[in-house]
């Protein structure tokens, strides 16, 4: 009884302690403007829903298909509007072209919306809140043509540990993730545990750490690429729980423990993991001197994107225009943009494409001396006699006498007629 009465207490003290920080860290945030709309819209009936979330999403309004799709899981105390609104997803899927879901946990199932990252039955394959976001996925990929190899998951604290939850239950699902203040996968069972993990110094083994990625899936590669961000003094969830969650995914992914190399952006520090042909498998920014929140840029020269507020913190540096870039979002733009105009093409050559060409321009008495100065011999005897000696139809020469200039008309008009491409 005495145990029990001792393990009460410290779950109280933990569950104390956890509540006054979150308050804390709200009241001392910057005051976000008035709630504005987001643009996000429930979907329901997105098929099993043993978690019971919500679902939201973002769609732009001329999404293209095949778009990449991110998965993007608020913290605690935050809503999926919330989130959309500090992190600006919605406002960089705009820019290039992709839709994002928001899952949002029920204050029925957690107090603080915290999504259930510590919970067995919320964390295996096939059960629970993973499953609830894995069907979000499969509807979405549905719903929105989104591209299958093109599928990312983020989340801050809670929400970014379920997003090591869902790395590591359907590694085969998500080309990549990014985990902001939060947790390795498995690192807790229980409640106390979870507070256990969040508040104190972990140097779990890097193997321990990459089994429980490997015994969550069977799966066996090639594993999602990872983007990690943590604030160098965040009382909530413990930095040392961002190098646990570097080692988990350096062993899954077979690396070196040493970086392949390090830079130093401002005064923060970007750790980077290559494979051997040199591509980025794992990123690590250490975020100098920030408590628990999203890092946000507003520095010059530093892309902005999302509202400063409680838990999106004024950094100088945006974690979300860089995990996007670190996953190639921008990149799909491109691709769409050259395919769109591709399509747009005309097919074949009008037959009045070259109307415009039957009358050139005269040339100024300035332009026709600098041309006799230019070109002592006739340019358009030469052109004829290269295409003459190319065994091409030779375009028509000026008049003898006349002034020498290049026409344009007949030697495209040759050409083109040589290719099959112009009338007869």
């Amino acid at each position: 009884m005495q145990n029990l009465r001792n393990v009460l207490a410290r779950l109280q003290a933990l569950r104390g302690k956890f509540e006054g920080l979150l308050a804390s860290a709200r009241k001392k945030a910057v005051r976000a403007p008035e709630h504005r709309p987001t643009g996000l819209r429930e979907l329901s009936g997105f098929g099993a829903n043993p978690g019971d979330l919500r679902m939201f999403a973002y769609v732009p309004e001329r999404l293209p298909p095949n778009a990449p799709l991110v998965v993007a899981l608020h913290g605690c105390t935050q809503t999926a509007e919330e989130y959309d609104r500090g992190t600006g997803w919605s406002s960089l899927a705009n820019r290039f072209g992709f839709a994002v879901v928001y899952p949002q946990q029920q204050p029925s199932k957690n107090p603080k919306n915290c999504f259930s990252w510590f919970l067995p039955g919320d964390i295996a394959r096939g059960q629970g809140e993973a499953l609830s976001i894995k069907e979000m996925v499969a509807h979405a990929i549905t719903t929105f043509a989104s591209d299958r190899g093109k599928i990312f998951v983020t989340g801050l604290s809670a929400g970014g540990a379920m997003a090591s939850v869902m790395l590591a239950t359907y590694p085969e699902v998500f080309a990549g993730g990014a985990i902001i203040a939060g947790l390795p996968y498995g690192c807790a069972r229980n409640v106390q545990q979870a507070f256990e993990a969040m508040f104190a110094q972990r140097a779990d083994a890097a193997q321990a750490l990459g089994d429980r990625v490997r015994s969550a899936s069977g799966y066996r590669g090639p594993w999602p690429k990872i983007s990690v961000w943590h604030g160098t003094s965040d009382p909530i969830v413990k930095p040392s729980n961002c190098e646990a969650v570097i080692r988990q995914w350096v062993d899954v992914h077979g690396l070196s423990n040493n970086p392949s190399y390090q830079e130093v952006i401002g005064s923060h520090t970007r750790r980077v993991w290559t494979d051997a042909k040199g591509e980025a498998l794992i990123e690590a920014f250490s975020i100098n001197g920030m408590a628990h929140g999203v890092p946000l840029g507003s520095a010059p020269g530093e892309e902005r994107c999302g509202t400063p507020g409680a838990f999106f913190l004024d950094a100088g540096i945006s974690s979300t225009h860089r995990i996007a870039r670190f996953w190639r979002l921008h990149e799909s733009l491109v691709e769409t943009s050259r395919a769109a105009a591709l399509a747009s093409a005309p097919s074949e050559i009008p037959a009045d494409a070259f109307a415009s060409m039957e009358a050139p321009l005269e040339p100024s008495p300035a332009e026709v001396a600098e041309r006799q100065t230019q070109y002592p011999l006739d340019p358009n005897a030469v052109i004829a006699e290269a295409f003459k000696a190319a065994g091409l139809p030779v375009p028509l020469t000026a008049p003898s006498g006349a002034t020498p200039r290049v026409d344009p008309a007949p030697i495209i008009a040759a050409a083109m007629k040589a290719a099959g491409l112009a009338r007869s």
